[in-house]
């Protein structure tokens, strides 16, 4: 009952803190400062966590709680949610859709459900351990379930990461050459990424995505999400795990093919 209590509050207020960005996104007044690692950030982010934050305290004030913009206030129920207020603020101050809010729920440091909600699109998909992953979305707003796509060869797959240059900046130079080899074995290849790109494999709609750098926030709601849609999310070696500051999803059928290319990158 705790897990389903924080799922269906997870869902809830993710599309409310992604509802909240909208006031805020294509509005030609916004204003974008740069963080100490300048990585840009807005009012949205800001307002969106702070909302989400507020709630959170109010439902369970034992939780604990990480988010990108406040960062950790400490808890002593054995829960602790991790926030993402704006996940994609670069898609977000340029007009582009693609841009997610995501929220997790951690269970003595263990995901056990996660939500990745595009307000801009009005697409999410949400997932407990155990209870499968859903989808809303399209004309009708009732949830359905969300799986990974069938495709088992490389050569018939869509990859997917969220910027190229991060390949460069932030690992060694075998990451580009694993980059282009996967590039090159894919059907095809896009820059859909951030967590819009983890809520495609989910739906079936992609079968790969990579990427050499997430932060906690980042990957803390997509290991249960991919996971309950029947996909496989792990780092390049191949361990099942959010803490270890990289990620790739796929739909299962394909794992063994990429991880033979990135586990030595």
């Amino acid at each position: 009952m705790e897990k389903d209590d924080r799922l269906k509050i997870a869902v809830e207020i993710a599309r409310e803190a992604g509802d909240l960005t909208l006031k805020y996104f294509r509005r030609d007044d916004l204003v974008v400062d740069r963080k100490s690692d300048e990585s840009p950030v807005t009012v949205a982010d800001r307002s969106a966590e702070e909302l989400l934050r507020a709630r959170i305290a109010k439902r369970f004030s034992g939780d604990g709680i990480i988010g990108e913009e406040f960062g950790e206030e400490s808890g002593n129920s054995g829960y602790q949610w991790i926030l993402d207020p704006i996940d994609g603020t670069k898609s977000f101050i340029h007009g582009v859709p693609l841009y997610t809010t995501l929220v997790a729920v951690l269970r003595d440091g263990e995901p056990i459900l996660g939500v990745i909600h595009a307000p801009a699109v009005g697409e999410t998909v949400y997932a407990a351990k155990g209870a499968g992953c859903w989808y809303l979305g399209g004309p009708s707003d009732r949830p359905r379930a969300a799986r990974v796509s069938g495709v088992k060869d490389l050569n018939k797959s869509l990859l997917l990461t969220t910027e190229i240059a991060s390949f460069t900046t932030h690992r060694k130079k075998d990451a580009v050459d694993a980059f282009l080899q996967l590039q090159r074995a894919a059907r095809l290849c896009r820059t859909w990424g951030d967590g819009y790109g983890y809520m495609m494999v989910a739906t079936g709609r992609a079968e790969i995505m990579i990427d050499p750098i997430v932060n906690i926030w980042d990957a803390a709601p997509l290991q249960t999400v991919i996971e309950e849609a029947g996909g496989c999310f792990t780092d390049w070696k191949g361990n099942s795990t959010i803490h270890s500051g990289e990620a790739v999803a796929t739909n299962g059928c394909v794992t063994e093919d990429v991880l033979e290319v990135l586990r030595d990158a």
